[in-house]
């Protein structure tokens, strides 16, 4: 299999790691390439307000995702506290270049285990579920810290708004509801290149508010 698609993510987010559960749907299509970003700096950038900071938006988004994980048959629990500081996983994910599998690993032992990252509780189960002792650095080296900061500028780059987001043929894929979007491009790679789907990425605009 020679396709390979990008997908970027960050910890803080449980349809990221509802995504990453599905991920035997894509086995038959493409080998996935994982890209941690940091979602903060992606609203920074765009002036957005994530899901959590918006009242009423955050609980809908903590009821949806327990109620669809629990409809798809995805073991689900949220930790204690959300949004929290994805920084220790984001780079240790980095530092050990972790694969898919790996990356689920660390994605479960926040939303199945509902443990915060910055526990010793879960660098425990994660480092019994890996078979490794994972021990994290006191400091951070430079190169992990810019290797994130670069994942983050090329998801903007290429106008990566929001997690989890794959990157296929020049094209993104935003969020847990576009899978199927995503499978029918990788079988059908025309699809989404159409005269509507061009006249669709031109639409004007006719009123802002700024």
């Amino acid at each position: 299999m020679s396709l390979e698609i990008e997908w970027y993510f960050d910890f803080i987010s449980p349809f990221a790691y509802i995504q990453a559960r599905s991920f035997n749907d894509l086995s038959d299509y493409a080998l996935i390439r994982p890209i941690p970003i940091l979602f903060a700096g992606l609203l920074n950038h765009f002036g957005q307000k994530g899901p959590a900071e918006i009242v009423g938006k955050r609980e809908h988004t903590y009821r949806y995702c327990h109620w669809y994980a629990n409809k798809h048959g995805i073991p689900f629990k949220m930790p204690d506290a959300h949004p929290f500081n994805p920084l220790v996983i984001l780079r240790l994910a980095i530092l050990r270049a972790s694969t898919i599998d790996e990356i689920i690993v660390l994605f479960r032992g926040v939303f199945e285990q509902g443990l915060l990252p910055s526990t010793k509780e879960y660098i425990q189960w994660v480092s019994a579920e890996l078979g490794a002792n994972l021990i994290i650095p006191n400091q951070w080296t430079s190169d992990v810290k810019e290797q994130l900061r670069l994942n983050t500028e090329t998801a903007i780059d290429n106008q990566v708004f929001g997690v989890p987001t794959f990157r296929s043929d020049g094209m993104n894929f935003w969020g847990v509801d576009s899978m199927d979007m995503l499978k029918e491009s990788l079988t059908n790679p025309n699809r989404f290149r159409s005269a509507e789907y061009r006249r669709l990425n031109s639409l004007g605009v006719s009123q802002s508010r700024n």
